[in-house]
């Protein structure tokens, strides 16, 4: 490994801190002491061995989890949410591996799930009811900005759609509405090869807009090809963050398992 592969951007402000992470669990530790960054406009990647806490310490950052020990800044604020609800409301996105999306709704009301619009007036404060015209036509713009309108039409059920639709679909809806960042968990694990180039493409295009991404995964190919950094989890904290121009394959997977150290540089 190169020496210079150090994770320090110090002409950047981290967007989320995470400083001395503990989540324990009766006699189980899940996040022992860890810190976590996210820095503007990057891709960050995540990458551990099962049972490392790789996906313990990004539940914490986003309210999933409520941490026992430290603390998180979001833009240099400490912040400490109760819900993921929270989160979304400071503009944190979240696309889960199993999509977290109602098969048999459709697309524009999957992506306005929890945040429907209401008609203006008396109709919509009153009588609750929707503005579906406002609601089709967002979700159809937002589709397109990203590439994503080959679907028949915005009001076909998700169940209708490929398992790659339905992750862009997840991807939009995400950037639609953060304005902080967006964690990705495993994106690609349930698709083929080709699907999984598209949501490649479509996480590149997302960090374009500014919008800067936690993306956990166990796809290293993947990884080194869209990630500015790579924060490598063992034993429930973070052992340290690495460029992926300064660092092989082998050598994550070394450190991810615990056959080769860190140097002293790259210590977390």
């Amino acid at each position: 490994m190169d020496q210079k592969g150090i994770g320090v951007m110090s002409d950047s402000v981290p967007i989320v801190e995470g400083r001395g992470i503990v989540k324990r669990y009766g006699h189980v530790t899940a996040i022992d002491h860890s810190d976590f960054e996210l820095r503007n406009d990057e891709i960050l990647a995540v990458i551990g061995d099962n049972g490392a806490g790789k996906s313990s310490i990004v539940k914490a950052i986003c309210g999933a989890t409520i941490p026992d020990e430290g603390e998180i800044l979001i833009d240099g604020k400490p912040v400490n949410f109760t819900s993921p609800t929270e989160a979304r409301d400071m503009g944190i996105e979240i696309v889960y591996q199993t999509l977290a999306m109602s098969p048999a709704m459709s697309i524009a009301d999957n992506m306005f799930m929890g945040r429907e619009i209401r008609k203006p007036g008396f109709m919509g404060k009153f009588l609750r009811q929707l503005d579906r015209s406002a609601m089709e036509k967002f979700a159809r713009e937002k589709l397109t900005e990203l590439g994503l309108m080959t679907v028949q039409s915005i009001n076909q059920t998700i169940e209708t759609l490929s398992g790659g639709q339905r992750q862009g679909v997840a991807v939009a809806r995400a950037a639609a509405f953060a304005t902080k960042f967006i964690i990705m968990d495993e994106p690609t694990a349930a698709l083929g090869v080709k699907e999984s180039r598209r949501v490649l493409e479509l996480i590149q295009d997302v960090k374009s807009r500014g919008i800067p991404i936690v993306l956990i995964s166990h796809n290293m190919p993947h990884v080194f090809e869209v990630a500015d950094r790579i924060h490598i989890h063992r034993l429930g904290k973070r052992l340290c963050t690495v460029r992926p121009e300064d660092c092989s394959m082998s050598d994550a997977v070394a450190l991810m398992t615990g056959a080769m150290d860190p140097p002293g540089n790259l210590a977390a």
